[in-house]
């Protein structure tokens, strides 16, 4: 009987430890994913950024009026070719 009992309680140990290891295991590869996960994110914001840079700078007033004179040959009317228009 002790030497059953003696067994058992090895076997758990034995059963524990590689459960130990395994979940050790486990959160190393986790936590390597996390790594490249959180680098990938940091890139994805820095790239966001730049984005957000380009925009605001295709935006400006400034750029929309020479791209509107320069490639659409837009203008602004002349006094006489404004029409008001009152309800």
């Amino acid at each position: 009987m002790t030497r059953f009992l003696l067994a058992v309680v090895i076997l758990a140990c034995v059963v524990t430890a590689i459960g130990v290891v395994h979940a050790r295991h486990q959160h190393r590869l986790l936590f390597v994913e996390l790594t490249r996960l959180e680098n990938a994110r940091d890139e994805l914001n820095i790239e966001f950024g730049r984005l957000q840079l380009e925009q605001a700078t295709w935006a400006e007033s400034n750029r929309i009026d020479q791209v509107a004179r320069e490639r659409l040959g837009m203008q602004f009317p002349e006094t006489a070719d404004i029409v008001v228009i009152r309800p």
